[in-house]
């Protein structure tokens, strides 16, 4: 602990407390628009605010004096999208007893070091294109609500570009900022949905189908490994950390695992966010960077507490607002994902059979547009590697006698 206050420095409180408000500003967005599409109490998207804060606080502090990196543990925004179509369709028991398995599935990926034989296995095009087919949805509604709000979006998405050009990091939270200026503007913000008070953790049992474990569990593992602790591990890598994964993997999955209960989804290594942690904006010097994940760990524990004040702020919002942000806040993941399903010339095929099948939204036998667009992007993949095989010619094999 003395160590810890030795090395603090106002830079990496800096660094720690825009990483925590930047994954509030845009993600958490997403799980509010889940809980409105399923219909869910105030209560228990409260006790959904508090755990998946909690949970990152507290792995984010443990793990980042533990091993003397700077580790932000965050909530999966993927794994969010794929709720807002699933849980209509999906009870929020048998949701839970999807997110037991799914992190009981990646616990065990972590504990058998496994991890990057796993994802060496798995064809990185079709995992970008799932991906990049659950988030394309965010994106088109941004540009559906420009019909009812064409000022305040338009507004919204001219303040992401000028950002991106100039503040990248802080595009998201100067998109929100100009929102919520906009809405209060016009006098669209509820003022009588704000509340001042703190999450009550809402116990919820987890019911255990087929249905549910086909449709969200598998997509959450797909989406945990190669769409958040891949490139969680690549930006540690990035910056000369060379921390073993499997310790990250396992601690983030034990702790999803026993906060499912409460509404938690999954919490896996952040990316984006934590280079802002891991980065020389957080110290020069590399070993004190640490500090900046035990801060922003600190500053996600404070506001789960206030989860419920958290959720009527949210809930003050015009729909308009919420969708734009969302849309905004994806950008960067949707357009890394669509790079990535493109990057292969060989499995671009496969991968765009993956990105139709997932975004379109369809259902078929009771199972949902992302497990099928993982279905039909492995056949594909699988179909055109075998017809893509070398052929035997002459030319072949006097070159294979030359050279045995």
């Amino acid at each position: 602990m003395t160590r810890l206050f030795r090395d603090c420095s106002l830079s990496a409180l800096v660094a720690g407390f825009i990483a925590t408000v930047i994954s509030y500003a845009g993600p958490l967005v997403i799980i509010f628009q889940a809980a409105k599409s399923a219909g869910l109490p105030a209560e228990v998207l409260s006790s959904w605010v508090w755990a998946i804060s909690i949970g990152s606080a507290v792995l984010g502090i443990v793990l980042s004096i533990r091993f003397r990196v700077p580790i932000v543990i965050a909530w999966s925004a993927p794994g969010s999208a794929l709720l807002v179509a699933m849980l209509p369709d999906i009870s929020l028991n048998e949701a839970v007893g999807a997110y037991i398995l799914a992190n009981a599935l990646i616990l065990l990926v972590g504990l058998s070091g496994a991890f990057d034989r796993i994802v060496g296995k798995l064809p990185a095009a079709i995992s970008a294109a799932m991906l990049a087919g659950i988030l394309f949805s965010f994106g088109t509604q941004l540009f559906v609500s420009l019909k009812d709000k064409p000022a305040m979006v338009l507004a919204m998405f001219v303040t992401y570009l000028a950002f991106r050009r100039l503040l990248p990091r802080y595009a998201v939270m100067a998109v929100l900022v100009v929102g919520c200026a906009f809405a209060f503007a016009a006098g669209e913000l509820n003022a009588s949905a704000l509340v001042i008070g703190f999450a009550t953790p809402v116990w919820i049992a987890p019911e255990f189908s087929w249905h549910a474990m086909l449709n969200i569990a598998l997509p959450l593992v797909m989406v945990a490994l190669t769409g958040q602790f891949v490139p969680g591990i690549a930006v540690l890598r990035n910056d000369g950390y060379q921390t073993p994964a499997s310790p990250i993997i396992s601690a983030s999955a034990l702790g999803s695992l026993l906060l499912a209960p409460f509404g938690c989804h999954g919490l896996n290594l952040a990316a984006i966010t934590a280079a802002i942690c891991t980065g020389r904006e957080s110290h020069e010097d590399r070993d004190k960077r640490y500090v900046a994940g035990v801060i922003g760990g600190l500053f996600y524990l404070l506001l789960g507490i206030f989860g419920a004040t958290l959720v009527s702020i949210f809930s003050a919002f015009p729909k308009e607002l919420i969708a734009a942000l969302a849309g905004l806040a994806l950008f960067a993941a949707i357009a890394g994902a669509l790079a990535g399903s493109m990057a292969v010339p060989d499995d671009r095929e496969a991968a765009l059979v993956t990105f139709l099948v997932t975004a379109s939204g369809m259902s078929f036998l009771g199972l949902s547009a992302a497990f099928w667009g993982l279905i039909f992007g492995l056949f594909a993949h699988l179909l055109l590697k075998a017809r893509r095989a070398p052929q035997a010619t002459p030319e072949r094999e006097e070159a294979l006698e030359a050279n045995p």
